[in-house]
């Protein structure tokens, strides 16, 4: 498994990749992953991680395009040909994230073994999200690189509806499998310090009303509209506060700061355990996704649907592709939209309750784990249709593990 990301990360494709391999795992496989040489080491049984040469002066990897990822995308097509021309492995499949499909439709061909692709987002679209540039020729290049790794796969996994349109205007559709991201960011989920804590810790009263964001600080999430609507939302129900959690310290600084010289009611948390965020949604009353574009559905809207809580969310693709008008409260793409949609939740606890509840039944229905773990079996079924029956892998206890030579 090819996946050029620093896993793991609390992000969206590292929690995407980990539930990837937890399922694998879980059903008998044994995954060699080459990644990024960032992020902490899991314990799962049967997975190997390979991580690539850090650079010096490199610490972080910025989330979307950039020359960094570049550099490191080099460094794991070395780790990956290592592993598999001189690791001693004898491998049935390569399951590629994102761009690393480029490598793992070559890397397949020349091994004579099947190719996945792991389609999280489209590659052109990128571009656009992340305000990385407006080059024709680089958005020729990524059209060709991402049209090159879907027609070059056997399989083709998408997360999102909107993903699976595209594949199926490529001609494909027969060949992809939607999976979408249900199990959210529920890595090691471990007993917290319970709502009156945890609001006490962030300066919180029992009884305030609180507004709930988490994810990352990428301009399409929408945390300057947040910012407007939370001073809106103040004028309309006083004390009401707007818990935020995630973001680095320098964007954590920024934004704290523009907070407080407007005078909002934003409080910042910066980034939390995996474990943690259960614990902050138990302590809120609403939950919130601001996004302002994209098409991909967010990683937390699948955990926010199971949580209890009503969700007011943009009226846009990226959440109406899951998000029903009865499960969530979908707004304009305003401040003044935003501030409606959380005011009426706060101060309306039976439309609330009947919000939240229909939420859950929608994750109940169409987005369990269950229905994740099945589409899986499904997707490598496909893959390894043609594939001749090997032994199988030698199931280890604890963290990493490795398996005999023809186990992965």
């Amino acid at each position: 498994m090819l996946a050029p990301e620093p896993f793991f990360e609390p992000r969206g494709t590292p929690f995407s990749e980990y539930h990837r391999i937890k399922a694998l795992v879980e059903d008998g496989h044994a995954v060699d992953l080459v990644t990024y040489p960032f992020g902490r080491d899991v314990s799962l049984p049967n997975l190997r991680i390979l991580r690539s040469w850090r650079p010096p002066l490199i610490r972080r990897v910025p989330i979307g395009p950039s020359l960094t990822k570049v550099l490191l995308d080099l460094l794991l097509a070395v780790t990956a040909l290592r592993a598999a021309f001189l690791g001693g492995q004898r491998y049935d499949a390569i399951h590629s994230h994102e761009e690393a499909g480029v490598l793992g439709v070559w890397l397949g061909r020349r091994l004579s073994i099947p190719h996945l692709y792991d389609m999280h987002s489209s590659l052109p679209q990128q571009l656009g999200n992340f305000r990385y540039s407006r080059s024709r020729l680089l958005r020729w290049l990524f059209d060709r690189a991402e049209q090159h790794m879907v027609h070059g796969s056997r399989v083709v996994i998408t997360i999102c509806q909107d993903l699976q349109d595209t594949v199926a205007a490529m001609g494909v559709s027969d060949r992809a499998v939607l999976i979408e991201n249900v199990m959210g960011g529920d890595v090691e989920l471990v007993p917290g310090p319970g709502r009156a804590a945890l609001r006490t810790r962030w300066g919180l009263s029992d009884t305030q009303p609180v507004v709930l964001y988490t994810g990352t600080f990428e301009q399409y999430q929408g945390l300057d509209l947040l910012l407007e609507a939370a001073l809106l939302l103040r004028a309309r129900v006083p004390g009401a506060v707007v818990l935020v959690v995630g973001g680095s310290p320098e964007q954590v600084a920024l934004l704290s700061e523009r907070a407080r010289a407007a005078g909002a009611p934003l409080v910042c948390t910066g980034q939390r355990p995996p474990s943690d965020i259960p614990h902050f949604v138990d302590a809120c009353d609403v939950l919130v996704s601001p996004r302002i574009s994209g098409t991909n559905t967010p990683l937390k809207i699948y955990s926010y649907l199971r949580s209890g809580r009503p969700i007011v969310a943009t009226d846009l693709r990226t959440h109406t592709q899951v998000l029903t008008a009865d499960a969530a409260v979908l707004v304009p793409p305003t401040a003044a939209g935003l501030a409606h949609g959380l005011a009426r939740m706060l101060l309306d606890p039976a439309s609330a309750a009947r919000v939240a509840a229909a939420a859950c039944r929608l994750a109940e229905d169409r987005y369990s784990r269950q229905v994740y773990v099945s589409r899986t079996r499904r997707a490598y079924d496909m893959l390894l249709s043609t594939v001749a029956a090997r032994p199988a892998p030698m199931a280890v206890a604890g963290g990493a593990a490795t398996g005999g030579p023809d186990s992965r």
